[in-house]
């Protein structure tokens, strides 16, 4: 469906989206750009289809659409999340979901939307998906989506470095992440700039 709307219009739907979702807190300015940026290249470096990678670059760009559902109180706390209110959050996808359900031109990448915070091992949300049952988008924003959220800064840390959050990705493969996607990132690390460093020699030695 995606190929049946002029694709600089397309892309203008998406950025009206994605200021709004900006515009409700501070943190996320920009991160859904710099997600779907990661996740064009990841699924450049695997060789999918051109009509695959603007399938994914899309869905990455409105993956947290939904949180335009959630109190405003909940999204800018700046400390711990209480066990209600992260409930209240993980309700982001399916809101998501149903947002782009309702734009036909959308439909392609719900499944994006909705999965991009299931996990592996089958302990994410909202459905619990596990594995390949997930989607290859998915999986791929998945990894762009924790990655670029460790590499920026928050109220309560401070961003991880290039190496720590490569070794977090790491160590999270299998269980967090699909393995073949996070050596995809590994290896793209080792070869191109990511979050706006040169790879270091540690880098390149995790290749």
């Amino acid at each position: 469906m995606l190929h049946q709307i002029a694709i600089d219009d397309l892309h203008e739907m998406v950025d009206a989206l994605s200021a709004a979702l900006d515009a409700k807190n501070s943190y996320m300015c920009g991160h859904s750009e710099r997600v779907a940026e990661l996740a064009l290249r990841l699924a450049t470096h695997m060789g999918l289809s051109s009509a695959e990678q603007n399938r994914i670059h899309i869905g990455a760009h409105l993956h947290d659409i939904g949180k335009i559902g959630i109190p405003d109180a909940i999204l800018n706390k700046q400390g711990k999340l209480t066990e209600e209110e992260f409930a209240i959050i993980r309700q982001h996808p399916a809101i998501g979901d149903n947002i782009v359900g309702k734009l036909r031109v959308f439909h392609s990448v719900a499944d994006i939307v909705r999965h991009h915070h299931e996990r592996f091992d089958g302990k994410g949300y909202p459905d619990g998906l596990r594995g390949h049952d997930i989607s290859l988008g998915a999986r791929i924003v998945a990894v762009a989506d924790a990655f670029d959220a460790m590499t920026s800064a928050r109220a309560y840390r401070k961003a991880f470095t290039l190496e720590q959050a490569i070794t977090e990705t790491r160590r999270c493969q299998g269980t967090q992440f699909d393995p073949e996607i996070v050596a995809v990132l590994v290896d793209l690390a080792a070869k191109t700039t990511l979050v706006d460093h040169e790879p270091s020699s540690a880098v390149k030695a995790l290749a």
